[in-house]
């Protein structure tokens, strides 16, 4: 418990601006969870007598072209979004160690096999392969999580094989080796903590970048399905359609997709900084004061 007071104070003291986004993701995220409570209104119910209506007291954010609450939907796009990027950058994650590890720390035919599998793929437009599995699978939640965690998680093994290929050659492991751990053993005690930085980084990145691809997909009519109420599809459907008309309509999912990347990697760059001790960051004001109190 002392360890998550220091580390929280280390975060507000040398990363403001990363504890500042991670107040927001909180924000952002529980108001996904609890979209049902607070949502003023039905997401699916039309009021007719106010269409592509302006921000009032009745409705806060305006209304879409059936009448709709916009601030309802927007909420509601927030557990979509929110949930759809965590579920498919776990995903993403669990295909980038499955890959990356064992190649980078096994090496040999293993490796080159696996490797130039992986270069076959991403020498492919990632766009192009997306879009063509969404359209042989179908449009839905399900299949849009597996095509881009599977897609991502390829790409992105490359990183988890060179971060175990550099710490593989630190003088420890060598040790390790030499006195008759098992292979499993020096995963667990000396690659798996090496690597806990850049698997962070890596979620953070990517949940920002996986929550852009679904806005896109949607966009474009490949994502989520048009009842689905994400912000690509607000984006894609009234946004797109009805923008000059009511600006609020493209502007406020629009919006909600920036603060909410632009949050998640900052956050994810400070918590880089403070969990590895490569880093300069990783030491901070807070560790430079620890030490001088210490040789004091």
């Amino acid at each position: 418990m002392k360890e998550k007071a220091d580390f929280l104070r280390r975060l507000i003291r040398e990363k403001p601006l990363g504890a500042f986004c991670g107040f927001i993701i909180l924000f952002i995220f529980l108001i996904a969870v609890f979209a049902n409570v607070i949502s003023p209104h039905n997401i699916h119910e039309a009021h007719f007598d106010a269409m592509l209506e302006g921000p009032s007291a009745r409705f806060w954010l305006g209304t879409d072209e059936i009448g709709a609450d916009v601030l309802s939907r927007i909420i509601w796009g927030a557990r979509v979004t929110i949930f759809v990027g965590l579920i498919t950058t776990t995903l993403h994650l669990i295909v980038a160690l499955f890959i990356g590890v064992p190649t980078g720390f096994f090496g040999g035919k293993l490796d080159l096999i696996v490797q130039r599998f992986v270069d076959a793929w991403m020498a492919f437009p990632s766009l192009l392969i997306i879009i063509t599995f969404m359209a042989l699978l179908g449009r839905g939640s399900i299949q849009l999580v597996l095509v881009l965690g599977i897609s991502t998680g390829i790409v992105n093994s490359r990183v988890i094989r060179s971060a175990v290929i550099a710490i593989k050659a630190n003088e420890y492991v060598v040790a390790a080796h030499a006195i008759g751990n098992s292979h499993f053993r020096i995963l667990l005690r000396h690659i798996s903590p090496n690597i806990f930085a850049t698997v962070i980084v890596l979620f953070t990145i990517t949940i920002g970048h996986v929550i852009i691809m679904e806005a896109g997909l949607s966009f474009l009519g490949y994502g989520l399905s048009h009842g689905t109420p994400s912000w690509g599809g607000m984006l894609n459907w009234e946004g797109r359609q009805y923008m000059e008309t009511n600006p609020g309509l493209a502007f406020w999912p629009g919006m909600s997709l920036v603060i909410t990347v632009f949050s998640i990697n900052m956050f994810g760059d400070a918590l880089r900084d403070l969990f590895d001790p490569r880093l300069r960051g990783g030491q901070g004001s807070y560790g430079a004061a620890k030490g001088k109190r210490k040789h004091g």
